[in-house]
């Protein structure tokens, strides 16, 4: 046992949740971000200004968002180069295998072949060889064996709640705006959830909703603090930084959370509001306004997850964009400031307790 403890930590591979759930994920909504996400906008700029140069740059990164995914995950898990070039073919492999639920086939997988690669990785004197083919050959048998089941169980999952929100928008809408808000805020990566739940639609608006709730609460609410360096921070950056605050006093997290609760159902019972983008833009919140941008998107040109469940592009009225407005930047300010402004009269939020380092 101490010889395999000794191995394993020579060979860096450590069994965690945080190395795992953490580390790994967070890569990944990366790996995602830097494809599918920048693709989709580039492609939707190039449909509506007519530009095919910029469509086709566009589709050429949402094509590679599976091995940019892997090897995201593999540079999380200190892959050696070996291990790490090799994943880029079990990322193509289980993106594709895993269908609807790809993100979460090429998460498992990838993580696998990866401590597999390098378990082995310069342990022979034809490591060029070894290496990758016993990284590619674990990670695309895999995906051959489990991707698809993987992808079955998060679509259908993903499919539970958005029919779920359908049939009761109001309740679903709260539950759904604060779990993805509150994940944004923790060290997890919400934008990976939303995107290997493909959470579109009402559920998707609702996401949307709850992220933009705690990063736009987080940035107004400090402001006296913080001042502009943490309004633009925290709007556009992300209210993870307040997490060592919020350990140290959880009632901070009391007003950004009440206002997701309150533009959860506004977004979803009142202005119906549908996030039809990439997933993963469900999740982003106001993150270089990727949540507001994955709506436009999805009102011009929806996603194939969208368009897999009944979405059709629209032309945007006023109302449209009133409810964008309101649900992703006015409310969550507005609200978590008043919040903010009874629990510091309460003694319960002190001054300096926003303050980032």
């Amino acid at each position: 046992m101490e010889k395999v403890k000794a191995f394993l930590k020579r060979k860096n591979i450590v069994f965690s949740a945080k190395r795992y759930g953490i580390d790994a994920l967070g890569a990944m909504a990366q790996g995602l971000f830097c494809s599918l996400l920048i693709g989709t906008i580039i492609k939707t700029l190039g449909t509506q200004l007519g530009v095919q140069f910029l469509t086709d740059i566009g589709t050429y990164a949402m094509g590679v968002s599976g091995p940019a995914m892997a090897v995201a995950i593999g540079y999380a898990l200190k892959a050696d180069p070996m291990v790490l070039f090799s994943l880029a073919a079990v990322g193509a492999s289980a993106n594709a295998e895993g269908g609807a639920g790809g993100p979460l086939a090429v998460l498992i997988i990838a993580i696998v072949a990866a401590e597999c690669g390098k378990a082995v990785s310069k342990e022979t004197k034809v490591d060029i060889l070894v290496t990758p083919a016993v990284t590619i050959l674990v990670g695309v048998a895999l995906a051959k064996l489990i991707a698809p089941p993987i992808g079955t169980a998060a679509g259908a999952f993903g499919d539970l709640i958005d029919n779920a929100t359908k049939l009761q928008p109001f309740w679903m809408g709260i539950a759904v705006s604060v779990l993805v808000g509150v994940a944004l805020t923790l060290p997890i990566s919400s934008a990976a959830i939303c995107q290997v739940l493909a959470l579109t639609g009402l559920a998707g608006g609702a996401a949307v909703a709850g992220c933009c709730a705690q990063m736009v609460g987080f940035a107004v609410m400090s402001f006296r603090e913080n001042k502009w360096g943490g309004l633009v921070s925290q709007g556009l950056g992300t209210s993870m930084l307040q997490m060592p605050n919020i350990i140290k006093n959880p009632r901070i997290w009391i007003p950004p959370t009440l206002a997701s609760a309150i533009t959860g159902p506004v977004a979803t019972c009142v202005f119906k509001l549908q996030m039809n983008g990439a997933p993963i833009n469900s999740g982003m919140g106001t993150c270089g306004l990727c949540g507001p941008i994955g709506v436009w998107t999805g009102w011009l040109a929806p996603g194939e997850e969208a368009l897999a469940k009944g979405a059709a592009a629209i032309s945007p009225a006023a109302f449209d964009w009133l409810g964008m407005a309101l649900v992703c930047f006015l409310l969550p300010a507005v609200l978590s400031w008043v919040f903010c402004l009874a629990l510091r009269k309460l003694g319960w939020i002190k001054e300096g307790d926003l303050k980032l380092d």
